[in-house]
């Protein structure tokens, strides 16, 4: 189980860390496969977190169900032609990105 004042402290960072980022500044890092795409009905900033706290059931099930995944050619290519905004956090080696927000869907317990 993961201690959720650890995972409180992780949110607070990411969240003071997260920034809006044009696709062309983030395209250096998607050439080395490091840029992960979290679907919007997501909270990018809690997925940061769970990812940092190593919440191996939380993630597995978001890739699961394809809310959690490397970004695909696809979406760069069109990222590109629009020099999409993306919302981004750092979770090293990871940076993940989310183009569109919705409501979050409730965290796996």
């Amino acid at each position: 189980m993961i201690n959720e004042k650890i995972l409180a402290s992780l949110r607070n960072e990411l969240n003071e860390q997260t920034a809006q980022m044009h696709w062309t500044e983030l395209e250096r890092f998607y050439a080395s496969g490091s840029v992960i795409w979290v679907a919007g009905e997501l909270d990018l900033v809690d997925v940061g977190a769970r990812i940092a706290a190593d919440d191996k059931d939380s993630v597995l099930s978001w890739m699961n169900a394809g809310l959690v995944k490397k970004v695909t050619d696809e979406q760069a290519g069109s990222w590109h032609q629009q020099d999409a905004l993306l919302w981004t956090a750092v979770v090293k080696p990871w940076i993940l990105v989310q183009h569109e927000r919705q409501q979050p869907l409730p965290t796996p317990q």
